[in-house]
């Protein structure tokens, strides 16, 4: 059974994050018609500005969350779930940051 390197306090910051990510995402799908205008829907924008700045604020800055506010801009990309996949992107490339630095410091330790 692999043990997860991310410490549990980082872990929960991801939990919420996610869950975050996932619900604005959902939110933009099942109102589309009202949002499908991308950047001349404020609604759409108060949305994504809102999850970005909690993206920033949970997990800091990644620049994998740019790609997923700037694509938001365009009419009709909220279909695709952009902030549930930058999230978990960013949770994977911390995973493997932080396996890799434990890898190390055990290594350092022998």
């Amino acid at each position: 059974m692999s043990v997860n390197p991310i410490p549990n306090q980082q872990l929960t910051r991801f939990r919420i994050a996610l869950l975050a990510a996932i619900a604005a995402d959902l939110l933009q799908f099942l109102f589309l018609p009202l949002l499908v205008e991308g950047a001349d829907s404020p609604p759409d924008d108060v949305i994504d500005l809102a999850v970005g700045a909690l993206m920033i604020y949970l997990l800091g800055f990644h620049w994998e969350f740019l790609p997923s506010f700037a694509a938001k801009l365009v009419p009709g990309v909220d279909l695709a779930p952009l902030w549930t996949l930058s999230v978990a992107n960013v949770y994977r490339k911390t995973k493997r940051l932080a396996a890799s630095q434990a890898q190390d410091q055990g290594s350092m330790e022998s």
